[in-house]
């Protein structure tokens, strides 16, 4: 009788056990954006942030690049100041105006203009790449963002993980992006994008460590990789400004 039931447990935990990996494998992908957010944004204060950071961007063979950037999303204000031959640059973005200083002046002459791109496309291309990357995972429900149904698991640089595709409308960009997060905290630890998946090309973006910024937890350290040959990009380093 003893060994009866120890058999019956045996196989009732096996049986359990096979249930849970089931269930882990077929996530969906909404859930599982629920869950990643939930890690990164626990009190939903992605859409009132307010906040300052500095990014230190590190290149092979190039000086760091050191940007101080001011995202306001309720007033909708986007500024970054960096460094450039000794002067400072400021774009910043009001709405959907935007406007330059070098050095904290606005009269700035026509070839210093063309000199630092200061125009409102650039400025505009700057708000969107930083909100965008440090927005994530919670900018995967912005309007025209399309998920997977089925998140999947994958295995990617020796470690599984609970994967999220996505698509965007046409008007947004073209690029197929993949999201790989832990299958037990659900933190996501890589991103990856391709313009055509067909050719490998595009980049793969490995997170490490975390900066708690207004109650959200946005990734310390991004280094950049290409598909194709694990080419080295650089790597983006986030502090908070108080």
């Amino acid at each position: 009788m003893y060994t009866s039931m120890i058999r019956l447990q045996a196989f009732v935990f096996c049986l359990s056990s096979l249930f849970s990996f089931g269930y882990s494998q077929n996530i969906s992908g909404t859930e599982l954006l629920d869950r990643a957010i939930d890690y990164h944004d626990p009190q939903g204060n992605w859409k009132k942030l307010n906040a300052k950071m500095q990014i230190t961007s590190g290149r092979p063979d190039k000086p760091d690049r050191v940007s101080q950037i001011h995202i306001n999303l309720p007033k909708e204000r986007f500024q970054i100041d960096m460094t450039a031959d000794g002067n400072v640059i400021t774009h910043i973005m009001d709405g959907s105006d935007c406007s330059h200083l070098i050095n904290g002046e606005n009269k700035i002459s026509t070839d210093d203009k063309e000199k630092y791109r200061l125009t409102c496309e650039r400025t505009q291309l700057w708000r969107d790449y930083y909100t965008y990357l440090y927005g994530l995972p919670m900018k995967l429900r912005d309007p025209g963002t399309h998920i997977d149904p089925e998140a999947n698991r994958r295995s990617f640089k020796g470690k599984e993980y609970l994967v999220l595709k996505a698509t965007y409308d046409a008007a947004i960009g073209q690029d197929t992006w993949y999201f790989y997060f832990d299958p037990e905290s659900y933190a996501m630890e890589v991103y990856q994008f391709y313009k055509d998946e067909s050719k490998k090309d595009g980049e793969y973006i490995l997170l490490s460590g975390e900066e708690l910024i207004e109650g959200i937890r946005m990734p310390k350290a991004r280094a950049w990789y290409y598909n194709s040959d694990d080419g080295y990009l650089g790597t983006d380093t986030l502090e908070s400004i108080d």
